[in-house]
């Protein structure tokens, strides 16, 4: 857990001084990361841990290393139980973890769950990846066009992998203005690093004219070839920031596929972007996906 000595600066539970300080009286910034994985079993597919497990209590003794105060948990699609793990896990630490969860959109049934989605423990939303065989097709090919009207009246977001339909995307966010959507991994061209990574930056930028999608900051430090604070990708996250804006803007890690600790993905955020500052850094650093989401989490 995190302490606050009589100094007023908030520490780690190694003793480190963590990177948000604040003065007598203020409240401490809360620290959200908008994507983890939890999981119990099936090997990680891409560039994540090649471990078969990685458990809520893993997770919050890296976060609490970290200066991490909450984590919003993606189960993955390589462990069959992930939903399961992440409820889990949101319900024996609802301080801790809320649900982004998935259901299988090939199947007539699912079309069932999205009335008491919300009502499951810690899930606050959907996420797809959209990365198994045939998975690719679904936005355009018919599968997905239920979902977008169904989750709009239900107040169900969605987050997406949406690098390669971002037209798409565009065009349904355009149709069901009151459906909130997420594009994650600043909508990054998947499997590319530095320029190549942000080669569709300013297609990505241009979705932020609807007011009804944000962008998840997430994993940068996996997107760079260059060394730690990876200053060589800042004019890119620059950019999406100043088109998307601080309450549309949300920083994460995907920490199981970052090459640094946690430690240096918060503070390459609250340290090295001196544009980054006062309330701005308060919401991108969780407040504002907290509030995008509806997550309660306490003072």
């Amino acid at each position: 857990m995190l302490v606050l000595p009589a100094g007023g600066e908030r520490v780690g539970v190694r003793g480190n001084v963590a990177h948000n300080r604040f003065f007598e009286g203020e409240t401490p910034m809360k620290i959200v990361d908008a994507q983890v994985h939890l999981w119990s079993s099936g090997m990680p597919i891409l560039n994540h841990r090649k471990i078969s497990s990685y458990s809520a209590e893993d997770c919050i003794r890296e976060m609490e290393e970290g200066g991490v105060d909450a984590a919003l948990i993606h189960p993955p699609s390589w462990d069959p139980n992930s939903v399961a793990v992440a409820e889990g896990a949101a319900t024996k630490y609802p301080d801790r973890f809320a649900i982004l969860g998935h259901f299988p959109l090939d199947r007539p049934e699912s079309r069932l769950l999205i009335d008491d989605w919300k009502k499951r423990p810690g899930m606050l939303g959907l996420r797809y990846a959209l990365l198994r065989p045939g998975q690719q097709n679904w936005p355009t090919d018919g599968t997905m066009d239920w979902l977008w009207p169904a989750c709009e009246e239900a107040g169900i977001p969605i987050a997406l992998m949406a690098a390669p339909f971002l037209s798409t995307l565009a065009r349904v966010a355009e149709r069901h203005p009151g459906l909130k959507l997420i594009i994650d991994h600043y909508g990054r061209c998947r499997g590319q690093k530095d320029d190549a990574a942000f080669a569709n930056v300013e297609e990505v930028a241009s979705l932020a004219k609807y007011p009804n999608v944000a962008l998840k900051a997430t994993g940068a430090p996996a997107e760079s070839s260059a060394p730690y604070p990876y200053r060589n990708i800042h004019k890119y996250i620059r950019r999406l920031f100043d088109a998307f804006g601080p309450r549309r803007f949300f920083w994460g890690t995907d920490i199981t596929r970052m090459p640094c600790p946690w430690r240096e993905c918060v503070t390459m955020f609250t340290e090295e972007l001196p544009w980054l500052q006062g309330e701005d850094k308060e919401l991108v650093m969780g407040r504002a996906l907290c509030d995008w989401l509806g997550w309660k989490l306490p003072e």
